[in-house]
């Protein structure tokens, strides 16, 4: 609703400092602001398609559960996992499965990445898990001392790293690295830190890479034209 407030202002006919002269009232219009209401709805998220997969359970792996704590212990080893409380575990007959508690967002979140570190869990220590790595260069070559691991990456001493426990590391050919076990975020760990040392240059692929890897090579600069 507008109203105009030039006749009730005290200060709307002022003389000019510059001229002299009155200037004019002024029309002060004021409006009234509009109310808007928000809704809040309420959306079910949809079950994790990875989440509900079960997970096959080997008969050479022991699964033991308390509480909100799983041990899963295999021929190639032993690993350990606490749960959130968002998560649980259900076993049966025909294998594990991961299970939310409460419809959360949170829950929901947890409940693929859960199952997943659960069945790299029970394939690791029966089957295991291996990581390869390519040496691409000239003079890049990598050997096994005792339980360390020594690369020549072109730099002017040898980079010298101890292997983990539990970490199996085999070189073939002084080129080809791998890395095995059963603790698959282990061997993640360990073989990103080796391909750090020397990441592969776009322009000549020379570096430490993954077997799997692909680089996306760049041209280099062009010569001057005559």
């Amino acid at each position: 609703m507008a109203t105009s407030l030039g006749a009730s202002s005290p200060n709307c006919n002022l003389k000019s400092p510059f001229t002299g002269m009155r200037v004019p009232r002024i029309a002060v219009v004021g409006y009234q602001h509009a109310k808007f209401v928000t809704r809040r709805t309420i959306v079910e998220c949809k079950d994790s398609r990875i989440g509900k997969q079960l997970i096959e359970v080997p008969s050479n792996v022991t699964l033991t559960v308390d509480g909100q704590d799983l041990k899963v212990k295999g021929p190639l080893g032993e690993l350990a996992l606490t749960y959130p409380k968002e998560i649980l575990l259900q076993r049966d007959d025909s294998g594990l499965r991961v299970r939310k508690s409460i419809e959360t967002r949170r829950a929901n979140q947890m409940h693929g990445l859960f199952r997943t570190l659960t069945n790299n869990m029970v394939v690791g220590v029966s089957k295991g898990f291996e990581k390869r790595l390519q040496l691409v260069g000239v003079g890049y070559r990598a050997t096994i001392e005792g339980k360390d691991i020594v690369l020549s990456l072109g730099f002017s001493h040898p980079v010298r790293m101890t292997i983990p426990d539990g970490l199996q590391v085999k070189v073939e050919d002084n080129t080809r690295i791998i890395v095995g076990g059963f603790d698959k975020s282990a061997i993640g760990q360990f073989a990103a830190s080796i391909r750090k040392w020397r990441p592969p240059e776009p322009y000549k692929g020379k570096g430490v890479k993954y077997a799997d890897e692909v680089i996306r090579r760049k041209e280099g600069k062009a010569g001057k034209k005559k």
